[in-house]
């Protein structure tokens, strides 16, 4: 027998409205879950951005003047190599730092295109042997030719990296316990539809139905409402982090830092891509269960 799109397409509708209650329920526990999972995959995204500067295990960063000679810069390289406090340093040149620059204010076209290149600082990324010795180390660079500022950020980049991760595995279990209990709602929902349509089913099958052919239906449904959830978590993520962007443009001084932290639209359109996969196996996992379970096909 073959498969028509319209057969699925009507059928589909049809087990949708007669558990309308049961459906909204799932896809609603769907579009919660993924609304969760998005903030937390822009959390990390955020986070990201903002101390890319810091990753490597820096300490201290010695920024130099974006004029310094080529005297200055060898000064600074040579009194780093020679002190016995240091582990590793690396030079970031004026080309390396733009794009740094470019990438922590993805966000905010005026400023990051605002500067070119050789008005950029290069630095010195420094890691100190002791975290300890981070402040005797930036101290003997205070005064030197050649130096900006000496920027010390680590602790407090710790700091938000607990913070966020600690943030991001209590947002991902919370989604994960929902996705579960949207997995089971919509496993339920199609469970009921089969229940309802028993006789039909029944029917079709002394008439020579295939497995896929009374299958198809009640999976299609299933992948509907995971899909439709994940696209209203798109829609909530999308919409958050507009706001969130346009309030902090309107923000006073004492928010700017957090520019830093906000993501361009395409990590928001990637975030929204893996929300609408992970909803198709969600509501396709679920469906499959069902008719495995309850369909006797």
């Amino acid at each position: 027998m073959t498969i028509k799109i319209d057969y699925v397409t009507r059928e589909t509708v049809t087990n949708l409205k007669r558990n309308i209650s049961m459906a909204s329920a799932a896809l609603l526990t769907v579009a919660v879950s993924l609304t969760l999972v998005g903030g937390a995959l822009l959390v990390k995204r955020g986070v990201e951005r903002a101390t890319i500067q810091w990753r490597g295990n820096v300490e201290l960063s010695i920024f130099m003047k974006p004029e310094a000679n080529a005297q200055e810069l060898e000064a600074v390289n040579r009194q780093l190599g020679a002190m016995p406090e240091v582990k590793k340093f690396r030079y970031v040149d004026k080309a390396a730092a733009y794009e740094e620059f470019k990438a922590i204010f993805a966000n905010e076209p005026d400023l990051r295109d605002s500067l070119t290149v050789d008005q950029v600082p290069p630095s010195y990324r420094v890691v100190p042997k002791q975290a300890e010795q981070t402040k005797l180390i930036g101290g003997r660079f205070d005064n030197t030719a050649g130096v900006l500022r000496v920027s010390y950020a680590k602790e407090e980049v710790d700091a938000l990296v607990s913070v966020t991760n600690f943030l991001q595995i209590m947002l991902w279990a919370i989604a994960l316990v929902l996705l579960l209990a949207a997995s089971l709602l919509i496993l339920n929902t199609i469970r009921m539809a089969i229940f309802a349509r028993r006789r039909e089913v029944a029917i079709m099958k002394l008439v020579g139905a295939t497995n896929w052919f009374i299958r198809l239906p009640f999976m299609f449904e299933g992948m509907i409402q995971g899909v439709a959830g994940a696209a209203m978590a798109f829609g909530v993520v999308w919409i958050g982090r507009g706001l969130i962007e346009s309030k902090i443009a309107s923000a006073h001084n004492d928010i700017q830092l957090f520019k830093q932290f906000l993501v361009t639209s395409n990590d928001v359109m990637g975030t929204g891509i893996f929300l609408l996969l992970v909803g198709v196996i969600v509501g396709t996992a679920g469906s499959l269960l069902a008719v495995s379970r309850f369909l006797d096909v």
